[in-house]
């Protein structure tokens, strides 16, 4: 047979394409409908409002339109970095977020690990529903929870005393220097259980038979759980890292806000504070947009730098 003769194809394979799709379509239409709200909220929510990002290059007054604003280019992006507070609100945003990076990232990972070890179904129900509650619960009432376990009379400091490690009470939240492992501590507190849904799942999807083969050749339980589990969900773990990267100056607005007070500001004081005190308090709209915008690009670098790294050292990766 002549290696140029092509292969016919019927006209009528197009239409027969479109009417399979169509009628895929029309039987997942409820599906469809669910997804189609997903994406409208999307478009509604984070696309459209993508137009304001202009303000940040001009002098925007909230009774004029943004089109009619003048252009005034970088002045806000020089003022922001010329700004008395730029130094502190990057220590703080910075400082924190790494830590709950380097502390609170792999602390679920561990959780999930030996919560898979339990065999006792019900005991390790009671525990997964005790990890998971706080997580449902607003920073709210978890800040008014620990504003009352922390205050000078209060559970912490009765402890404390009665074990003899304090002579006299202490205010935490009037201390910037207890900030910063209070603004941690309780973030592991509320998020500990929901952040290990996510590697059990994972560990679920593990072959029964991999663990059956690492029984018969001797492996005690420690070491199919840091020779077989870890490496079987790294995958995972290095997804979540990446997008954990990329979240690095998001310091949980609602946490911060609740906990933060005049007397500890100098430790409490982070960017996503800072925007919304010059954005709303003092009504510099455009100062905040410019700030927020700094804060996205940085993001993207974060996102695209972990995703590339992630994909030469273990070859998965986001996109």
């Amino acid at each position: 047979m002549n290696s140029n003769t092509s292969i016919p194809v019927p006209s009528s394979f197009p239409k027969k394409r479109r009417s399979k799709f169509l009628k895929k379509l029309v039987n997942q239409r409820y599906l469809q409908a669910m997804a189609l709200l997903g994406v409208a909220w999307m478009v509604i929510f984070n696309y459209i409002p993508i137009y304001g990002i202009i303000i940040a290059f001009k002098e925007f007054n909230i009774v004029k339109p943004i089109s009619e604003a003048p252009w005034v280019g970088m002045e806000h992006f020089k003022a922001f970095m010329e700004d008395d507070n730029l130094k502190y609100v990057i220590k703080n945003t910075l400082g924190m977020s790494f830590l709950k990076l380097a502390i609170g990232f792999p602390l679920p990972i561990l959780f999930a690990l030996f919560l898979n070890e339990i065999r006792s179904i019900r005991f390790k129900r009671s525990i997964q529903t005790i990890s998971y509650l706080p997580h449902f619960l607003s920073w709210v009432i978890l800040g008014g929870i620990m504003t009352t376990w922390l205050a000078d009379v209060g559970i912490i400091n009765d402890v404390l005393m009665w074990l003899h490690l304090i002579k006299e009470p202490i205010v935490f939240l009037a201390e910037p220097t207890y900030f910063w492992g209070l603004a941690i501590l309780s973030d592991i507190w509320k998020e500990l259980g929901w952040s290990a849904i996510i590697y059990l799942a994972a560990i679920a999807g593990i072959s029964p038979e991999l663990y059956e083969a690492a029984t018969i050749d001797g492996a005690g339980r420690f070491q199919k759980m840091f020779y077989l589990t870890l490496p079987s969900i790294k995958g995972t773990i290095s997804i979540l890292f990446i997008l954990a990267v990329s979240g690095v100056l998001n310091s949980n607005f609602d946490q911060i806000m609740v906990l933060k007070n005049q007397l500890n500001e100098s430790a409490s004081n982070v960017i996503d504070v800072y925007v919304y005190q010059v954005g709303l308090q003092q009504a510099r709209y455009s100062y905040s947009t410019a700030v927020g915008l700094i804060k996205s690009i940085i993001a993207l670098i974060l996102l695209l730098t972990a995703n590339f790294v992630s994909k030469r050292l273990n070859n998965t990766s986001l996109f």
